[in-house]
């Protein structure tokens, strides 16, 4: 785990790179058909949340992806992401227990950004209707200003970006099989508060791409479905083998150098 005392925003360069998030959306329509080769679902349903100032507009090619790996993929259904306005976590929390109503199942929480934040959160607030949560550069064990859209944040949310109740306990794993999709090469978020607390059922998964993109990302979508696919109460760690190594990073290593 890293010292969040060093963070810092990701560099100017690494924000410019953000560009790549196009070429990551070109990636996930040209890759389709391979993608069709990923782990299938048990049609258990799956909550996507978008991220700061986006919609469900935005997590369409993600849940297109999971509906046709067998899930039952939903948006949030609550427009742009504001941040935690008035009553939005409350109509999160109302959202997941309609679907836990509706399937009679546990529902996996995938949480784009801060839609990873709230992700986690609802995960222990209602850790009885959750199944799993994936975040996907989720800052939830990051200092405030270790981001390069803090200011945006408190414009749109109204609120000082430090003003967030009980933020030490964001970066306790929730209790509920938790994995943390991350870049060193984010240029929006520093890298070293996406990632997670291991434990036996927590975990990290490092890929190379940019933040806007990650929700399109192929290598970040065979992930999240290699994690949806585990039979429920039979949770285990992400595993890098074989080709698998040229794809996903070892997360283990110097966690303290940054990109």
């Amino acid at each position: 785990m890293t010292e969040s005392s060093s963070m810092a925003p990701p560099s100017r360069r690494l924000l410019m790179l953000e560009w790549r998030a196009v070429a990551e959306l070109s990636a996930f329509f040209t890759m389709a058909p391979m993608l069709r080769m990923a782990p299938a679902g048990d049609g258990h349903p799956v909550l996507v949340l978008p991220g700061l100032s986006a919609s469900d507009a935005s997590t369409q090619p993600l849940r297109a992806f999971l509906r046709d790996r067998g899930y039952r993929a939903h948006g949030w259904k609550l427009g742009p992401n504001f941040g935690p306005r008035p009553g939005v976590e409350d109509q999160m929390q109302e959202r997941l227990a309609e679907l836990h109503e509706r399937y009679q199942r546990k529902v996996s929480i995938v949480g784009w950004s801060l839609g990873g934040v709230f992700a986690r959160e609802l995960a222990r607030r209602a850790p009885s209707q959750v199944r799993s949560v994936i975040t996907l550069g989720s800052p939830f064990a990051g200092e405030p200003r270790a981001s390069n859209a803090w200011r945006l944040y408190e414009r749109v949310s109204e609120r000082k970006v430090d003003d967030w109740p009980e933020r030490e306990r964001m970066r306790t794993p929730p209790p509920v099989p938790a994995s943390a999709i991350y870049s060193r090469s984010d240029g929006i978020v520093a890298w070293q508060g996406c990632r997670e607390r291991e434990t036996a059922t927590s975990e990290n998964i490092e890929v190379e791409g940019s933040h806007c993109g990650l929700g399109h990302n192929p290598v970040v979508l065979y992930a999240i479905a290699d994690r949806l696919a585990q039979p429920e109460g039979e949770w285990k760690p992400f595993r890098r083998e074989g080709l698998r190594r040229l794809l996903y990073l070892d997360p283990h290593r110097d966690v303290r150098k940054a990109a």
